[in-house]
């Protein structure tokens, strides 16, 4: 069994490198600071092509896998960039991916090009206030009507929602307590994140500042019948195309962010003189640096097999769901062992490092809970009885 990557990911890697070579941490320092999104970086991903590396090639894509998709997600968080970088781009990978897989023809063609080509920005409108990570509660409600749906709610955690152009919105187009099975009823749509029906209150947080969160409130938005992806009624199984390339992604990101945050740890150690010695002479510096390098590449490599058996059409709900879980405990524990190393000064902001910790508590929080995914494995995996 040949576990690397091949000579044409490897050069994804080193492609996708080049191009975030190209903002330095002064960059996302200043985006950080000035809570600017970086449109910049963006771009120059679009100009790569890197925007389409999943859709399809009839569409101006690359069409190639969610493990092409992680290694350029890995390369991107591990950048400099970090969360930053990852969530300005990465809903462009996972977001639209109903629209691959259930759209007409001609949505696919008036949707996806703008989307590849960094046109249009994309902005996911699933969470609710009152629902949480239970979707089937959701309360936002479409109404039938001439020519399309009506819709009022409210989403919360919108990212991108201060950038967007388009939403892509999952409604109930019937109330919870009249359908016969609770995952029936909603409605999936891909539309104009129409700012006269729609208000984007930004919501202050710890980190990534460069990227908003949003809570938003949607009032009497029309939403022609031609943007409703699919059939009616069918949106949430519609929605579970995305979550496990979104879980993979989130797990690839990081490690990426981990391992950044170890490079930054170890150069440091090897420069910085204590006792005219440097400081990662000493194994009480050089032990945890290893082991979190160790966990890093285990989580990494738990990531590409979830890509792998997605690619090839397997289930990977387990392996998708652990790598998010045991990338973010690994990104997180490097960019906490990474401040510890650069001690005093890793609580400045010179040295990036905490930014990067601040970062990496996105991936144990979101998309799913870590207390979620273990549920989900303890049922799926182990057969022991559902617990919520």
């Amino acid at each position: 069994m040949d576990i690397r990557l091949t000579e044409d990911q490897r050069a994804i890697a080193d492609n996708v490198a080049k191009v975030c070579s190209e903002f330095d941490d002064n960059y996302w320092s200043g985006c950080e600071a000035d809570m600017r999104f970086p449109e910049e970086f963006v771009q120059a991903m679009a100009a790569g092509g890197w925007l389409g590396i999943t859709m399809p090639e009839a569409y101006g894509g690359s069409g190639l896998g969610v493990t092409e998709a992680s290694i350029m997600m890995n390369t991107v968080a591990k950048s400099g960039g970090a969360q930053a970088a990852a969530s300005s781009v990465h809903i462009n990978l996972f977001g639209p991916h109903p629209i691959v897989v259930m759209g007409t023809d001609e949505q696919k063609q008036r949707m996806l090009p703008p989307i590849i080509e960094g046109k249009h920005k994309v902005c996911f409108g699933v969470t609710e206030p009152n629902s949480g990570l239970d979707t089937t509660s959701i309360e936002t409600f479409a109404e039938k009507v001439d020519g399309g749906y009506r819709v009022n709610g409210r989403k919360l955690w919108t990212s991108t929602a201060q950038e967007a152009h388009k939403i892509m919105l999952l409604a109930r187009t019937e109330r919870k307590d009249q359908v016969e099975k609770r995952t029936l009823g909603m409605t999936l749509f891909y539309t104009d994140f129409d700012r006269d029906h729609i208000e984007a209150q930004r919501i202050p947080k710890m980190g990534r500042a460069a990227v908003d969160s949003n809570a938003t409130f949607i009032d009497d938005l029309f939403i022609p019948e031609s943007d409703r992806i699919g059939e009616e009624g069918k949106g949430f199984y519609y929605l579970l195309h995305s979550l496990n390339p979104e879980r993979i992604l989130v797990g690839a990101e990081a490690v990426g962010l981990g391992q950044d945050a170890v490079a930054r740890a170890a150069k440091y150690a090897r420069e910085r003189e204590v006792f005219g010695r440097p400081i990662g002479q000493n194994q009480g510096i050089q032990h945890p640096l290893a082991e979190c390098w160790a966990q890093l590449e285990a989580a990494f490599w738990l990531t590409m097999r979830a890509a792998s058996l997605y690619d090839q059409g397997e289930d990977c709900g387990a392996e998708a769901n652990a790598a998010k879980l045991l990338g973010g405990q690994a990104g997180f524990k490097a960019c906490t062992q990474a401040v510890l190393t650069h001690g005093g000064m890793g609580y400045s902001k010179e040295y990036q490092v905490e930014r990067l910790l601040r970062e990496s508590l996105i991936a144990r929080i979101a998309p799913v809970s870590e207390q979620m995914v273990l549920s989900f494995i303890a049922e799926q995996v182990l057969d022991l009885p559902k617990s919520y």
